[in-house]
């Protein structure tokens, strides 16, 4: 094979690798906050484009922004319920002003996030990824049933195909290897699909009716409004994922020999940064690192970029085809939830690891964890306890996921950073 195919082969494993993280995002927010088939199709479709985008940005490397290192960006688990959270208490518009302000924020912080970054060791970002993933769990859940507000919702099919499709995720990920491995929940999704047409729960309508081709414009959904509670959330989001990224960052540089110097991570989260506002713009979402296709690179023994290059080139072109990101959407709710689960518990199990490394070194450590997750499900569960506070004190309380999260960080601090008096 001349290496033209070769590249092209491994920049198409690439996009496998990533798509099911790429556009389960748009599919899983969108059906959250109401969006029509239509609406969710072209979401879908600049998502995957932007992804490419952002790719791009982050590979390429000049004075100014992009690491230069073979990295995919893809948008991030961890908006998820924020964003849901968002568009349910202020509306669309209030998502994207919010993602546009946050990487505002991250481009002006790139400079000096290293010095940022003391504020926010395990304890702090185990304790915000936990929390974001046991917020999701209730999204997935519904959709197990069919989605919230189905008529058959909790219908023996719908359990069926959820549980199936779950069940058939978790053989494909115990008794399989290497790349099917890698992709066992888009595998899983398709399966379920497919099962699912036999059943007659699917409508191909949607794909039938798109277009083969569209032009992307910015600000589909509309003028962007900006809210305080909603910008602190996605900034806090924005921050996790920087330092999420500063991992992969590192493990590649490990990987390609190459010592990563504080100036190549300023460009990282610069380009990062760049990615994320241009995600508010075209009203697709924030991107982060995915560390995915990191494993993808040491499985299959190539690290070069022009791979990458390759990658985020298809998935610009796939973005501009509304009849592939169609295909996403007739995905049915019950299919999508027994997915979730996987999908989800897996945020929460990647907090947890966070958690495991730091949880044993003092005991105050177990108290940070202890409260902020504490609060931060509490407040999800119950976010009527703060009803009667001032306004200004509710743009901290009224989202489990920053009231978690602010109170990790405070801890943190208490705990972590004020000097303990010597004892006489």
């Amino acid at each position: 094979m001349n290496s033209a195919l070769k590249n092209t082969a491994l920049g198409i494993q690439h996009v496998l690798a990533m798509y099911a993280g790429a556009v389960i995002v748009p599919l899983i927010v969108g059906g959250a906050i109401g969006l029509t088939t239509e609406q969710l199709t072209y979401l879908v479709a600049i998502d995957i484009l932007m992804c490419g985008v952002a790719t791009i940005l982050q590979v390429m490397s000049n004075r100014f922004f992009g690491i230069g290192l073979p990295v995919v960006l893809g948008c991030t688990f961890t908006a998820v319920g924020p964003m849901i959270a968002i568009g349910g208490d202020y509306g669309v518009s209030a998502i994207y002003g919010a993602i546009i302000v946050s990487g505002v924020v991250v481009i002006l912080i790139s400079g000096f996030f290293g010095k940022l970054v003391k504020f926010f060791p395990p304890v702090v970002t185990g304790s915000v990824v936990t929390i974001i993933g046991i917020t999701l769990i209730p999204v997935a859940i519904n959709n197990m049933g069919g989605g919230q507000g189905a008529a058959d919702f909790g219908s023996l099919p719908n359990i069926l195909l959820a549980f199936g499709t779950l069940l058939f995720i978790v053989l494909l990920y115990r008794f399989s290897s290497g790349f099917i491995k890698a992709i066992s929940i888009l595998i899983g999704i398709v399966s379920g699909t497919i099962a699912a047409a036999f059943m007659g729960k699917v409508d191909f309508s949607p794909v039938r009716d798109s277009d083969f081709f569209h032009m992307i414009q910015p600000f589909y959904f509309g003028t962007p409004t900006f809210e305080i509670s909603p910008i602190i959330t996605m900034t806090l989001v924005a921050i996790v994922s920087l330092v999420e990224s500063t991992g992969v960052y590192f493990a590649l540089g490990d990987m390609l020999g190459k010592k990563i110097e504080k100036e190549d991570l300023t460009k990282g989260y610069r380009a990062e940064g760049i990615a994320v506002v241009l995600g508010g713009i075209f009203n697709s979402f924030p991107y982060t690192t995915f560390s995915q296709n990191v494993g993808l690179m040491q499985i299959s023994g190539v690290k070069t970029k022009t791979v990458i290059y390759i990658t985020g080139v298809m998935l610009i072109v796939l973005g501009f085809i509304p009849k592939i990101a169609a295909l996403t959407t007739i995905i049915p709710a019950s299919v999508l939830g027994g997915a979730m689960i996987a999908m989800f518990g897996m945020i929460v199990a990647q907090g947890i690891k966070m958690l495991s490394k730091v949880v044993s070194d003092t005991e105050d450590n177990s108290m940070i964890i202890a409260c902020s997750i504490g609060i931060g499900l509490g407040v999800t569960v119950v976010p009527e306890l703060f009803a009667e506070l001032p306004t200004s004190m509710k743009i901290l309380t009224s989202n489990g996921i920053v009231a978690g999260s602010i109170t990790a960080i405070v801890l943190n601090i208490v705990f972590n950073m004020i000097p303990r008096r010597k004892k006489s």
